[in-house]
């Protein structure tokens, strides 16, 4: 075999071998065996919608009345900051805050940033005290901050307006430092978190509220809202409301929700004593769904201060007042006149004295006897609306708020006996001893219930000494240095013909209800009315306290009582 025919049957057998491993199946991979391992689909976490509704409730029931529903007077809040470390938070807005002033070391966060700057605030359980203008914006901070976990959040009532005009300290002229990080913030429920912040990122200019005037128009056209007072009936019955609102008392509101429109889109507006409740109110139902709910900024004593009129009792205390007429002795009777009346025919005399106090000095002849706090008990034992009446007393003071309570409850013809038993005795004029005939009873008249209430709720509840005081002992008071407002509310002609107490500020009793800005912004400051006798002050003193003045006396025999006493008259 050549050279040549071997080289050729080589490359033919390798040629054959590649075409043969061309058609050859390919080999399988081998696998290793492994582990199965299990697949885990973590679940979304889905936020659950906080219940508003329950929150509110709860939240209303932790505020109770007896401590403010969870707001400061600036009187009060003025003394814890001399005891004290309090944190202030204005939620203002800075021009506010340049114009107007604010409280020494107060924090500035408006209120569209508070929840966005928790950190700028103390731990959860220090005390914080929210202010505002009114304190509209405060209480719903203050709620807010409560419902997230702080423990000691109050608003400041009145808020900053409060503050001025009981002649607090201000700073002016210039705005807080910007806050520093004091804190870190503890959100424990982030879906309650966001529903809150963005109701207050997005809150709209008014902050939610309308201005007594706005209101006032808005309660003379045909698309009436629907307003809702929720003050306590106490404060509904001694305060007043405005005409064709319903009472739904906050701390039972929100289980009585049947009592509002069900539609969500109703114009509602809220109102409270000062702003405070109703801002709350007014937070609750919007977060809960209602379109167009607004507060009442000042609330009603906002709405009295811009001389909207007010229906009940306290309205019609004031026109009470207001008519009392001179020329018939502001409802009063002088004793040579009764004595007159009864040697032809007799009225009907009512002595509202302790009935010790009948058996020590005597009455006049005729008389029934029915203490002034169980007077209005004992309306069975009148007479007629219409018919005579005269009351008396020791002194004329107790006399005068029967007169008053009688009247208002429509009986027409009701006098008091000027200077009570006491002037009668010093005109000689005769006295029975003992104890009189038993009165009889009758029917009682149809009065209005709620008046009836309040009213006898007062009388019922006169303190001892009835809320008089005698020339002597106030003159003590003065000597000691303990000067109250002295409201003489006689006549000028009175004022300057007799003198007056140094100090006093004369406000004819016909005048007071136009000028109650002339008396201490503090509702509890110390307050003595005087007139000649005591009849005139005792019904303003009256007055008054209806109007929430909690602080006031009348001076027993009036100037009158001053001068027989010798004691000193300025002229």
């Amino acid at each position: 075999m050549s050279k040549k025919f071997q080289l050729f049957f080589a490359l033919l057998l390798v040629l054959s071998l590649m075409l043969g491993a061309c058609g050859a199946p390919a080999a399988e991979p081998v696998v290793e065996p492994t582990e199965e391992v299990a697949v885990v689909t973590e679940a979304p976490v889905v936020e659950t919608a906080p219940d508003v509704l329950a929150m509110f409730t709860e939240l209303a029931a932790n505020l109770p009345s007896d401590k403010g529903y969870g707001s400061i007077s600036a009187s009060a809040l003025n003394t814890e900051l001399a005891e004290k470390e309090i944190f202030i938070l204005d939620v203002r807005e800075p021009s506010e805050v340049e114009a107007d002033g604010y409280i020494e070391g107060a924090v500035n966060i408006p209120v569209r940033d508070v929840l966005n700057n928790l950190d700028k605030l103390p731990d959860l359980d220090q005390p914080i005290v929210v202010t505002c203008a009114s304190g509209h914006r405060g209480g719903m901070v203050m709620a807010a901050l409560r419902l997230l976990g702080y423990t000691d959040v109050r608003n400041l009532g009145g808020g900053n307006n409060a503050w001025k005009k009981a002649e607090l300290p201000l700073v002016t002229g210039s705005v807080p430092e910007a806050p520093a990080s004091v804190s870190t913030a503890i959100i424990e429920n982030q879906a309650l978190y966001k529903l809150l912040n963005e109701y207050f990122v997005n809150m709209p200019e008014g902050f939610y509220s309308v201005k007594s005037d706005k209101l006032a128009e808005e309660l003379t056209g045909s698309d009436l809202p629907f307003v809702v007072d929720v003050r306590s009936k106490a404060e509904w019955d001694k305060d007043g409301y405005i005409e064709g609102s319903i009472n739904l008392p906050f701390s039972e509101f929100f289980s009585n929700l049947d009592q509002i429109p069900a539609d969500k889109d109703t114009r509602i507006v809220i109102l409270c004593a000062s702003g405070h409740r109703g801002s709350m109110v007014t937070m609750a139902l919007r977060l809960m769904g209602y379109t167009d709910v607004v507060n009442l900024g000042g609330g009603l004593n906002g709405w009295k201060a811009a001389g909207l009129p007010v229906a009940g009792l306290v309205s019609e205390m004031a026109s009470f007042i207001t008519n009392l007429p001179t020329d018939a002795g502001y409802y009063s009777i002088k004793s040579d006149k009764l004595n007159e009346l009864l040697a032809g025919t007799p009225p009907f005399i009512v002595d509202v004295r302790e009935p010790s106090e009948l058996e020590a000095n005597g009455f006049i002849a005729g008389s029934i006897n029915i203490p002034i706090r169980d007077l209005l008990k004992n309306l069975d034992k009148l007479p007629g609306k219409d018919e005579k009446i005269v009351i008396t007393c020791a002194s004329g003071h107790r006399g005068s708020l029967g007169v008053m309570a009688l009247r208002l409850l429509g009986y027409t013809d009701v006098v008091n006996l000027n200077g009570g038993l006491n002037g009668w005795i010093k005109a000689e004029l005769p006295v029975e001893k003992g104890a009189p005939a038993a009165p009889v009873a009758g029917t009682a008249p149809e009065v209005d219930e709620a008046t009836f209430a309040a009213l006898d709720n007062y009388l019922s509840n006169l303190p001892e000494g009835f809320g008089a005081i005698k020339s002597p002992d106030f003159n003590t008071e003065l000597v000691a240095g303990n000067v109250p407002f002295m409201l003489d509310v006689r006549t000028v002609e009175e004022w300057t013909a007799n003198g007056y107490i140094e100090g006093a500020v004369n406000i004819p009793v016909n005048d007071v209800p136009a000028n109650l800005a002339q008396l201490p912004a503090d509702k509890a400051a110390p307050i003595m009315v005087i007139c000649a006798s005591g009849h005139r002050g005792a019904m303003t003193q009256m007055y008054l306290q209806f109007l929430g003045y909690s602080n006031v006396r009348n001076l027993n025999g009036g100037m009158n009582g001053w001068i027989a006493a010798e004691l000193p008259v300025t002229k």
